[in-house]
């Protein structure tokens, strides 16, 4: 079970739209629950504003949503924050005009707040080099288990939150291709190193070292890659970021540039530095939309360059 919703503020009318709408992302586009939870606080902080203006939530007006939205620049809410509260709001009132609660869509006029999308810090190839050698150095159960981790981390690209959570059928006999869910409830499939699949089967042989036991001492398997004593049965994304920076520690990487989700952009930018098309990296990432996988685009550019200094006609006549 996940940690208790927050209540909501006393007094707050239209609540049960909210909750109808967060079901319904629930249900039909397979939000997570992180993305819930975050959509819940926005929408509730909007309700608390309206009740000072003297109406529910399901009722606001373009000048109300313009006030709140003044409201969050005037706090100094950051940009990225307040188009994700914008986003929200949006959705929620095309709930609101798809279900016949209210006749229009208050929020249709309303324009994003405009930001730069900051690049990806890069964690370089000689720094992920030095982690997996620092990782093969522990050969015990839990040392085998954050090698494989790393592997995957590092050479497969998977969200943080698919790997710790890799369900143990996910991990094919043969082969180099593992089955992931991830979001949206999508499938998809991503490669695996040779060296990746190796960690992975020394894993395989000692992972019942890690299960939980019974009475009789004899291990309780588990549906999961990864088991843990964690209450969700895996190993936490804490966890592994933990450790993580622990191993960087060891082998003289900066822990402060490093995390899970640093790993997957080196992974993409490693790619595409060696000649990856956008399409395929979308794919092994899970980019719904190619937009997201474009961010890294910015790495090949020296190289795009010098080709092009390098192999057309009329760049090798100016030399």
């Amino acid at each position: 079970m996940g940690r208790p919703r927050a209540a909501p503020p006393q007094g707050l009318s239209g609540l049960h739209h909210l909750e109808a709408f967060l079901e319904m992302l629930a249900a039909t586009r397979g939000a997570a629950r992180n993305t819930l939870d975050a959509y819940r606080r926005d929408l509730l902080d909007l309700a608390g504003f309206l009740k000072k203006r003297g109406r529910a939530v399901q009722e606001a007006q373009e000048d109300d949503l313009t006030a709140y939205l003044a409201r969050l620049s005037d706090a100094g809410m950051s940009p990225a924050t307040a188009q994700r509260r914008l986003s929200a709001i949006k959705q929620f009132c095309k709930f609101l005009f798809a279900e016949g609660v209210r006749p229009d869509d208050p929020s249709s006029p309303l324009d994003a707040p405009r930001r730069a999308r900051p690049l990806p810090r890069l964690v370089g190839e000689s720094d992920v080099e030095r982690l997996l050698a620092e990782a093969a150095r522990d050969t015990s159960a839990k040392g085998l288990r954050f090698r494989t981790l790393l592997e995957l981390a590092a050479g497969s690209g998977l969200r943080v939150t698919e790997l710790v959570g890799l369900p143990l059928a996910a991990a094919p006999r043969t082969g180099r291709m593992l089955f992931i869910r991830g979001k949206g409830d999508k499938e998809r499939m991503a490669p695996m190193s040779k060296e990746a699949r190796a960690a992975l089967d020394t894993w395989l042989a000692v992972r019942p070292q890690l299960l939980k036991r019974d009475a009789n001492d004899r291990p309780i398997e588990s549906r999961f890659l990864f088991p843990s004593s964690a209450k969700q049965g895996y190993m936490t994304r804490q966890q592994f970021a933990l450790e993580l920076k622990a191993a960087a520690l060891r082998c003289g990487v900066d822990p402060a540039s490093l995390s899970p989700h640093k790993l997957r952009h080196a992974f993409a930018t490693h790619l595409l530095s060696r000649g990856v098309d956008l399409r395929s990296l979308q794919t092994m990432l899970g980019h719904a939309d190619i937009a997201t996988t474009q961010i890294y685009t910015h790495v090949v550019e020296d190289r795009l360059r010098q080709t092009v200094e390098q192999a057309h006609p009329l760049a090798r006549r100016r030399e």
